[in-house]
């Protein structure tokens, strides 16, 4: 039985040591493949050739993890208590104030575990793409073999069509072309060889590997294998996705130390406040007591913003409705915010960028330059010289000659299907379909009046491909066209081909030609070489193609052909819209240097030449690199491993990173990335269970909509949050300062020791009055010149010190105007009439103080009609509360009685006062604002 060598040894870079030593090392035999009993030793050791699986996280786990929370412990807390409370009393009825408590937990939780598990659908998507069947020899004969069973040594046997089963070091290699789009992000099929290659190579320059996952273009060959399962490049992405931390988006960040803080705050207040009442009282204190933990109770309801969460995630869910509008579905609630703060988009180019369809755009003859216009495979454009003028007699019979080699020597297939032309084959030959159906020349037509009667396959040793054709009017006139490198054909050519004329190739031309290709290669094309030649008769039935030499002579040169995967039109105008919102556009790609720093230039993403490449990558250290990428906008032949540590890397630097991509080989650095945004059209499954974001249109510009909506999102976040605790800290200063008061007053004892407001009430006042005024703030318009602003720090906090300011102002403005109306009320008023009036008076204090939560400098007249739904809520609420105090169920619940309507109108007129004292600070804010920078 043959031994394979040790793990280590033998996943030491294959790709740069000759096929037989790899062979030797896995202990394989090129002719009979492994026997049986080797397969089963090494499936022992190996395992099968499947990702590995993860444990889904049970329903009643992700339930359980809602209740994990700061705001929720506390709520459940003051239920508890209220309970507790409840029962000592013996109080009969229903314990209302409890069942609402647990009720807005609940719905908390409900909502919050329905949140999908992106990354368990994003491996579940990984396995079914895995190949079913493989076709490897074993035992001396060839067998079709499911691909679980591959093993390291087995022999792969690839034919065109094959999705590739497992790693393997190529064997043999016969115009072996892959498709590798999926893992590198290269969008051209990979020429495949069987020469090693160097030990600094990236995956894109392993051609003497095949990949598994990738898929075989055309040609055919053999390999072994030298990887299965997760130890594949294709297994290495899954590992890293299944590992890689999944980014805390800053409003995550924020809103749970905002949590935190009042959860903290709450617990201080209420116990600094029942430990002074306690103080404050001259006898019955075992009475007292109980209403003081009542109090307790009451106080850190009030403090607690029960209806944020909630009301966040609906104005959430508001914004991914207008993002769905405008091309782009939310994944997850809080990218929407997140978007609003991007400060870098790291784009993958092909299909991103670029269309992901070659187009050629240059030909080059003897009469010169020709243009085509038009992009993708859509043969819709038009030929131009380099006046942009038509094409002389001469001219247009050059530029007719090498497309139709270009047509004759070729094995692509063009199609209209529904509407859309898709391609069979090489996209590079696609692309020269669709040129010369540009030119009037149909692909068809041209293939049947020259029959195809033989073929001389490309190999990588010539770089050439011929075909032999006969005329369909005259079958003994037979000629040979050639496309191939430029530089290898020129050398087979002794003629050119000038304007209907055969003429000989002089040196100087020659030279001339040299300088063309140079150029186009310089602007990231890339170039063919067409050529023809008549057969004579003892040769025009010779088609072996082991002696290619013998044909591929005495050419004559049609042209060249110059072609791109173009950027998209919209990308360019998206980019510079980016910038202009401070946003920096890197371009991360596996393509070579050149052709990314071209596309860069073209698209205006850098004006310098500066482009950090793969090798570059695996050499410097991760302080370097965080230090790199401040000023580096172009990552070259980058792997999987290398995009995510450039996001790293960002991230470090304290950028808010979007990743956008479509490929398998993007996932990871999705997932990494603050935001990750996928292809919807050409994105595989894979990136789009790990993105944040789906483009619907694969159009880059709808990233820039998508920050504007997310830039909407996070100022209107800040409008809630302004008009909800604003309403909290006057309850709080409403409820801690009534207490005093009564505790001080000569009368008061534990008998007439009350509060303004119940929990109940705060409840009532928090999540029902509180809640669709400020979901109405939620869908509030744009603020002018929300583009033009820089991205705000990534540390910048919710609440910063002009909105602590405002909160502080409203608070105390609140609480006067309530406490008011709560004790000067007649010694005759009943208690539950005093509460009433305060009830309703902090009410319509919070309805008018949504006016002015609109803006925390601009006056509530600016554009006091442009929110219709606010206008709603108010009204809405009014009614609810009109509803409450003049119905008898609800007046038995929450303990209040009706109000004449002088009463409604002396609370509105005291309530209205919160509007004019926060227009006078408005003002004074605007008047210092333009004081300070008239100084300036």
């Amino acid at each position: 039985m043959s031994t394979v060598k040790s793990t280590s040894s033998l996943h030491e870079a294959p790709y740069e040591r000759p096929a037989q030593q790899v062979l030797a090392d896995l202990g394989a035999d090129a002719v009979t493949g492994l026997t049986s009993a080797e397969v089963r030793e090494r499936q022992r050791l190996y395992g099968a050739n499947i990702l590995r699986a993860t444990t889904p996280t049970p329903g009643w786990q992700r339930f359980v993890a809602q209740f994990h929370d700061p705001q929720v412990y506390l709520l459940l807390a003051a239920a508890a208590l209220s309970l507790v409370v409840f029962w000592l009393e013996r109080a009969g009825g229903i314990p209302f104030e409890s069942l609402i408590i647990l009720a807005i937990v609940l719905l908390n939780a409900v909502l919050g575990f329905f949140q999908e598990d992106r990354a368990e659908r994003a491996l579940a998507s990984l396995r079914k793409m895995a190949p079913a069947e493989a076709t490897a020899i074993r035992d001396g004969e060839q067998r079709r073999l499911l691909a679980e069973e591959l093993v390291p040594g087995d022999v792969l046997v690839l034919h065109e069509g094959d999705v590739i089963a497992a790693d393997a070091r190529l064997l043999q290699a016969r115009s072996l072309h892959t498709s590798e789009a999926s893992l590198t992000g290269e969008s051209l099929p990979v020429l495949k060889m069987t020469e090693p290659v160097a030990h600094s190579a990236a995956i894109g320059d392993r051609v003497n590997m095949v990949f598994a996952g990738t898929m075989v273009i055309s040609g055919n060959g053999r390999g072994v294998v030298t990887d299965t399962g997760p130890r594949t490049e294709f297994g290495k992405i899954a590992e890293m996705l299944q590992t890689a931390e999944e980014q805390t988006t800053p409003l995550q960040q924020q809103l749970k130390q905002l949590s935190k803080q009042l959860g903290i705050a709450v617990v201080v207040i209420a116990t600094v406040v029942v430990i002074t009442l306690l103080a404050l009282q001259r006898g019955h204190e075992a009475h007292a007591g109980m209403e003081i933990l009542l109090f307790g109770i009451a106080l850190a309801v009030a403090a607690t913003p029960e209806g944020l969460t909630a009301i966040i995630t609906l104005v959430l869910a508001l914004g991914v409705q207008r993002m769905a509008r405008r091309g782009a579905i939310v994944r997850k609630l809080a990218a929407v915010e997140t978007l609003g703060s991007t400060t870098v988009i790291a784009s993958d180019k092909t299909g991103t960028l670029t269309r992901n369809e070659m187009t050629v755009q240059i030909l080059m003859t003897a009469s010169g330059r020709t243009d085509i216009s038009g992009s993708g495979y859509a043969p819709e454009g038009d030929l131009s010289n380099s006046q942009a003028s038509g094409l002389g007699d001469g001219h247009l019979d050059e530029v007719q000659a090498l497309l139709l080699g270009a047509v004759l020597v070729n094995n692509a297939q063009l199609s209209k299907v529904e509407d859309r032309w898709r391609i069979l084959g090489d996209p590079t030959e696609a692309a020269l379909l669709t040129a010369a159906r540009k030119a009037k020349i149909l692909p068809q037509d041209a293939q049947k009046a020259y029959p195809r009667v033989g073929e001389i396959t490309f190999s990588s040793e010539r770089k050439m491909m011929s075909t032999l054709h006969t005329k369909m009017e005259a079958a003994e006139d037979r000629s040979l066209f050639t496309k191939g490198a430029p530089d290898i054909l020129l050398q087979r050519c002794t003629h050119e081909y000038v304007a209907g004329e055969t003429r000989i190739l002089t040196e100087e031309r020659r030279l001339e030609i040299e300088r063309e290709n140079e150029a186009l290669t310089s602007r990231a094309l890339r170039t063919l070489g067409v050529a023809t030649r008549r057969l004579a008769s003892d040769e025009a039935y010779v088609t072996d193609a082991t002696e290619p030499h013998r044909l591929e002579v005495g050419l004559t040169f049609l042209g060249l052909v110059g072609m791109m995967d173009p950027p998209r039109p919209e990308a360019r105008a998206a980019i510079e819209l980016a910038r202009a919102a401070g946003i920096r556009t890197l371009l991360i790609t596996g393509d070579h240097p050149h052709t990314a720093i071209a596309i860069a230039h073209s698209l205006n993403i850098t004006s310098n030449d500066r482009v950090l490449s793969g090798a570059e990558l695996d050499r410097i250290s991760e302080s370097d690199l965080a230090e790199a990428v401040r000023d580096t906008s172009v990552y070259a032949r980058v792997n999987p491993e290398h995009k995510l540590r450039i996001v790293r890397a960002l991230q470090q630097n304290n950028e808010i990173v979007a990743m956008t991509g479509d490929g398998v080989n993007d996932a990871p650095a999705l997932k990494a990335a603050h935001i990750g945004i996928a292809m919807g059209i050409t994105g595989t499954d894979v990136s789009k269970q790990a993105a944040d974001l789906i483009l619907t249109d694969d159009n880059f510009a709808t990233i820039v909509a998508a920050v504007e909506e997310g830039r909407i999102v996070f100022d209107n976040i800040r409008k809630c949050l302004r008009y909800l605790l604003a309403t909290n800290l006057g309850e709080v200063l409403i409820m801690f300062l009534s207490a005093v008061i009564l505790s001080l007053r000569e009368t008061s004892t534990a008998a007439t020791f009350v509060l303004p407001l119940t929990a109940a009430q705060i409840l009532w006042i928090n999540l029902v009055t509180d809640g669709a005024p400020a979901l109405a703030l939620g869908v509030d318009s744009a603020a002018p010149g929300i583009m033009r602003r820089r991205p705000r720090p990534s540390g910048e906090k919710l609440i910063n010190f002009g909105m602590a300011r405002s909160l502080t102002v409203v608070g105390i403005v609140m609480t006067a105007g309530t406490l008011w109306m709560f004790l000067i009320p007649s010694s005759s008023s009943s208690m539950a009439h005093n509460r009433s009036l305060a009830f309703t008076t902090l009410i319509l204090f919070q309805l008018f103080n949504s006016l002015n939560a609109r803006s925390d400098a601009d006056s509530f007249f600016r554009g006091i009609f442009s929110n219709r739904w606010l206008w709603a809520a108010i009204l809405g609420s009014l009614a609810l509360q009109y509803f409450l105090l003049n119905t008898s169920i609800s007046r038995l619940i929450f303990g209040v009685v009706k109000l004449s309507g002088n009463e409604w109108l002396l609370a509105a007129g005291v309530a209205s006062c919160v509007l004019w004292v926060t227009e006078i600070k408005k003002y004074l804010v605007r008047h210092s604002t333009r004081t300070s920078g008239i100084a300036g």
